[in-house]
């Protein structure tokens, strides 16, 4: 089953957490901290936000469609507590709205 984000949702799958420090000492698992980052699967289309004018007010009813610029495979940091965790075929994965996203990393 594959899965397809709506709006500017994107799919990820996190990164292993670390087993050891720098200085090598073995961090059990209780205190191991959640990866904040890991590689795009899927990405939503975009959304649609409210044109604004200079002073931040909105210009009535008009929406502007804004595209995603993440392509699957991208490797990404985001937000530590803006991910949904979902399960999909038994793969823990996490949901986090694009603008979530902190940086991608370049190869």
């Amino acid at each position: 089953m594959k899965i397809r984000p709506l709006h500017d949702w994107v799919v990820i799958r996190p990164g292993k957490a670390q087993d050891r420090t720098a200085g090598g000492i073995v961090i059990p698992d209780v205190a191991k901290e959640k990866p904040q980052e890991g590689e795009v699967l899927a990405v939503g289309e975009g959304r649609f936000e409210k044109e604004q004018d200079e002073t931040g007010k909105s210009k009535g009813k008009e929406k502007k469609f804004i595209k995603t610029i993440l392509k699957p495979r991208d490797r990404v940091m985001y937000e530590k507590y803006s991910a949904r965790k979902v399960e999909v075929n038994g793969e823990e994965l996490v949901m986090v709205r694009e603008e979530e996203i902190l940086g991608r990393f370049e190869s």
